[in-house]
């Protein structure tokens, strides 16, 4: 009997198996890999996008390309870094044709050249199954960079934008035999907050993208940086995508699990309200969501009180019910 991949527990043997070396800014694990080359600061960071996975066989090929390009833009946000250059391999049947191909390049090049960027090159492989592969360099202009593992009690938990538009457009999928093109669209949609994360960059001790949603990112930093973080229910930015329908509970449960691609950071008091002004300088918005304490784990402050976070998030190896078509996983859980 075969043993499911984990992939948490991958990531736990990664950092054992391969230990800090010289020259590396951030830890094995963390969302971008960071290295000094001379006297600059060098960012690398790679996301792949799997058909049946991560987006439908009916998903605009252009966006496609754009979602590729900009899931790995958002995780470099998370370190306040600056896009230089982008790579883009694509793995295809041989069956495959060669406009799919085309224009999913020219989606990721629209989303490179958005952040100020280009794509620069890549590789073309032989595949059962059509994937893509977005890989972004950048740089830094400070040090230190906002690690997972940097969050200390006595800090507050920032977050930008707005929660649940990703759970929500997973849940428009649901039920549907044939999604429409603004269904799988609005599944492909990223806007990595690169102007946010250089804001909040100087302020914030730890820093992370909510790509796998906001219950996961907070379990994740609480984790990297042994600390208890709780997030106050009462105090989330909620997006206007999610239905007013939805009772209290299914609210949450949807805003909690989709990947909206926005940043969580842990700032320091005496720094929130320069963050926060810096945030709406560079044109973005921001609000404290949360503190941290120490402890361990992350919770949820709700009328009734604390009770722990729920195990809500997207899993690229859970269980498939069927292809959600969003960039970082499968539906995992949801509020009991």
């Amino acid at each position: 009997m075969s043993i499911p991949f984990r992939e948490r527990a991958f990531h736990r043997w990664l950092v054992g198996a391969f230990p800090p070396h010289r020259g590396e800014l951030l830890p094995m694990g963390d969302d971008v890999a960071a290295v000094r080359v001379g006297r600059s600061i060098l960012l690398l960071t790679t996301d792949a996008l799997a058909e049946g996975t991560h987006f439908l066989p009916g998903s605009p090929a252009g966006l496609v390309g754009e979602a590729a390009v900009g899931a790995s833009l958002s995780d470099l946000a998370s370190k306040g870094g600056r896009p230089v250059a982008v790579l883009v391999d694509l793995l295809l049947p041989r069956a495959s044709d060669p406009k799919w191909a085309q224009e999913v390049l020219l989606g990721a090049e629209r989303s490179a050249s958005r952040s100020g960027c280009h794509v620069v090159g890549g590789d073309t492989k032989s595949s059962p199954a059509r994937a893509v592969v977005g890989t972004v360099v950048g740089e830094a202009d400070l040090l230190p960079l906002p690690r997972r593992d940097s969050a200390r009690p006595g800090d507050v938990l920032l977050h930008t934008g707005t929660v649940g538009r990703g759970g929500a457009a997973a849940r428009a999928l649901e039920g549907r035999r044939a999604p429409n093109r603004a269904v799988l669209a609005e599944l492909l949609a990223i806007v990595p907050r690169l102007a946010e994360g250089r804001a909040l960059a100087p302020f914030a001790r730890a820093m992370i993208d909510t790509s796998d949603g906001l219950a996961d990112g907070a379990r994740r930093l609480a984790e990297a940086s042994r600390v208890r973080v709780t997030v106050d229910v009462a105090r989330l930015p909620w997006s206007p995508k999610l239905a007013r329908g939805l009772g209290e509970r299914e609210r949450l449960s949807t805003a909690l699990y989709g990947g909206d691609y926005e940043l969580l950071a842990s700032v320091p008091p005496a720094r929130v309200a320069r963050a926060l002004a810096a945030v709406r300088k560079a044109g973005g918005s921001a609000r404290p969501i949360g503190r941290v304490r120490r402890g361990r784990g992350a919770f949820l402050l709700e009328t009734g009180g604390e009770r722990p976070m729920p195990a809500a998030g997207w899993d690229p190896f859970a269980a498939p019910r069927r292809p959600v078509g969003k960039p970082g996983g499968r539906r995992r859980a949801i509020l009991k």
